[in-house]
């Protein structure tokens, strides 16, 4: 009986708390999925295929529906609220108190290594350009890596139970982050690469000599007609493009 009152000093409260660790790895988990829909949606609006997605915008979706009700619907426009009907009822604690106390200030979308505000701050910079020296003249751009951040400050536990400490003084913040390329160097399609080799002459000097192929053309179907002879198709990237015939297309229907 004495060993196991001894054991239980450390057993109990190991005990009263696994349901409180099992929320902080739940709010976590919540945590990593909203730094991947923040960074993720970078992919589809950033200044290189559209418009960025306005920042308190991205931080208003990511608190409705990953830090809401689980079964909140997605709306345009839709904000979370702090009243119970908007928020994640298990995450509290025993006292039936919310984990994450303010929707509004307790989670935050930053972005970057140091944080910052704003989509611009969320590159870190790329030595790539420094290897290769015709990222300019085709356009490549160099930005480097860009990273979504969520943070979520959780609130303490009540305190006066011995067996909550350090947890009612602990200041817990949840961080994490999710990176991703969004100037990868690689075109939408074979036009896509045409156009950026014709638009730089550094690249494809003979994209300047298109004019002098279509005077050497119309000389040579004067001359030989008949024939069907054509001239050089100097600087005319077209008349090599790989093209698969449209009856050789099967439909998609």
């Amino acid at each position: 009986m004495t060993e196991f009152l001894v054991v239980a000093l450390a057993l109990v409260p190991l005990f009263l708390l696994v349901p409180m660790i099992a929320k902080y790895q739940d709010i976590s988990h919540f945590t990593q999925l909203a730094s991947r829909y923040a960074a993720f949606d970078a992919m589809t609006r950033n200044d290189s295929v559209s418009t960025w997605k306005p920042e308190a915008q991205l931080a208003d979706e990511v608190r409705r529906r990953f830090f809401s009700n689980s079964d909140a619907p997605i709306k345009t426009g839709d904000v979370a609220g702090n009243f119970d009907a908007n928020r994640n009822l298990f995450w509290t604690d025993p006292a039936g108190n919310h984990l994450v106390s303010d929707l509004d200030t307790d989670i935050a979308v930053t972005y970057g290594t140091g944080n910052g505000a704003s989509h611009s701050t969320g590159f870190q910079a790329a030595s790539d350009k420094a290897l290769f020296v015709l990222a300019d003249p085709l356009q490549l751009k160099t930005r480097g890596i860009y990273r979504a951040n969520v943070i979520v400050k959780v609130a303490n536990l009540p305190a006066g139970l011995r067996f909550y400490e350090p947890f009612d003084t602990i200041n817990l913040s949840m961080a994490r982050g999710t990176s991703l390329l969004l100037d990868p160097w690689t075109a939408r399609g074979p036009q896509q690469v045409e156009e950026k080799l014709l638009a730089s002459p550094a690249i494809f000097p003979a994209g300047s000599l298109a004019g002098v192929s279509a005077i050497v053309n119309a000389v040579v179907s004067v001359v030989d007609a008949p024939g069907g002879i054509h001239g050089p198709k100097l600087g005319q990237l077209d008349f090599w493009r790989d093209v698969v015939p449209e009856d050789r297309l099967r439909s998609a229907n």
